[in-house]
């Protein structure tokens, strides 16, 4: 196991293009550190940087004790796992574990040793004789983790490894890796686009745009206190809802409602109370007829409710406002991430609503919502946070 330090690491393209700019990021010994954002980021070429794949142009990378910046990628006692599982099709699974054992001469005994309990962590035992065509993808990708757990690495790193998978096959293959990561407790790097996958594996993410490191955080820090606007828009599922808001005396002016605030939330807002984005997740609303005695914390409203999505044990509800919109390029950024900047209306003024699965709520017709005035967010035009969910509580308390 080893600790991972970058610092001020930049990589620069002989065109001048900057992939990745002055990163700094201490990843603990032991520690799981997810890099996840948008496709063109940077997450990639920093694991690459740290494997020895793509050269450091500026800055100091350490592995351990030792700067490795010149070192060859053999030499820096890494193992990675790549989004295609790479392993010989002419090979059984047990040649393909022990495959680089085996040119680095490692005894016979000690190589079966090692595939063996790297089988038994995996369950692959009863498919070592196998070749990769007759496995199934979730099992190609742990004979592939498996490959590097035989080494025995200082450090582990990942790039995407779960994207060739089913949606139910990431599910069961992720907690896998999880649990994985947790017996070995070797220091894992693993780059993924996919922020539900970030939170739920990481022990800390690191949130990257545009080749800038955003925010560094365990999955609740980054949910809870999102540092920009950028961070908010990204984690969370479904998204945060962005709408116009400023502030007039004690009460914050929403498209939907006029909702009041307390004096020290108006306090943190300061003076920038005109052009402010509001951010709300869709957990922040509730059918104002189950919220009981906790209907006084917030503010109702009525909607047409636009679509209905029923998963079983929670609905989400889409419903329309008229506003003149938000401009920010991290919102465009966003929603071209998204794939939705494209689509007529881009998706601007529509909310989205996690409500209880009891909700009588209907499609196509007004229903009255609740809205808990503690969880708004408030953004500035440049995306800085003016105010976070965090501030907002601890004022009503």
């Amino acid at each position: 196991m080893a600790e991972i330090v970058l610092d001020h690491v930049t990589k620069r393209y002989p065109d001048g293009f900057e992939a990745v700019k002055g990163m700094s990021l201490d990843i603990q010994d032991g520690e799981f550190m997810i890099l996840v954002g948008p496709s063109g980021c940077g997450k990639s070429t920093a694991l690459r940087m740290i494997a020895g794949l793509e050269d450091i142009t500026d800055g100091q990378l350490r592995i351990g004790d030792e700067v490795v910046n010149d070192k060859a990628p053999r030499d820096r006692d890494i193992a990675m796992v790549f989004q295609n599982y790479a392993l010989y099709p002419h090979m059984t699974v047990r040649e393909n574990m022990g495959f680089a054992l085996k040119l680095a001469k490692v005894d016979k005994g000690e190589i079966d040793k090692r595939v063996g309990e790297a089988a038994r962590l995996l369950d692959l035992e009863a498919h070592l004789d196998r070749k990769p065509a007759n496995l199934s993808g979730g099992q190609r990708q742990r004979v592939a983790m498996g490959r590097a757990i035989v080494r025995d690495p200082q450090a582990f790193l990942m790039d995407e490894p779960l994207s060739n998978l089913d949606a139910k096959l990431r599910v069961q293959t992720r907690a896998q890796v999880s649990q994985l990561q947790d017996r070995l407790g070797t220091t894992m790097v693993y780059v993924t686009h996919d922020q539900t996958e970030a939170m739920t594996l990481g022990d800390r993410i690191a949130v990257m745009r545009a080749g800038v490191l955003q925010q560094v955080g365990t999955p609740a820090e980054l949910y809870e206190n999102p540092v920009n606007l950028f961070v908010a828009g990204f984690i969370g599922s479904p998204a945060m809802n962005f709408m116009p808001a400023h502030v007039e005396g004690d009460v914050v002016k929403l498209p939907m409602v006029d909702a009041p605030l307390p004096r020290d939330a108006i306090e943190r807002i300061g003076d920038a109370r005109e052009g402010l984005i509001a951010g709300i997740r869709p957990e922040a609303f509730e059918d104002a007829g189950l919220v009981g005695e906790k209907l006084n914390e917030g503010v109702t409203f009525r909607t047409k409710i636009d679509l209905v999505e029923s998963l079983g044990s929670e609905l989400y509800v889409h419903f329309s406002l008229d506003h003149e919109g938000v401009e920010s390029q991290e919102l465009q950024e966003l929603a071209q991430d998204a794939g939705t900047a494209d689509v007529p209306g881009g998706g601007a003024g529509v909310v989205v609503a996690r409500l209880d699965a009891a909700s009588g709520v209907k499609q196509g017709q007004e229903h009255e919502l609740w809205l808990d005035t503690s969880k708004l967010y408030f953004f500035k035009q440049d995306g800085s946070a003016a105010v976070t969910a965090a501030q907002l509580s601890a004022a009503r308390s």
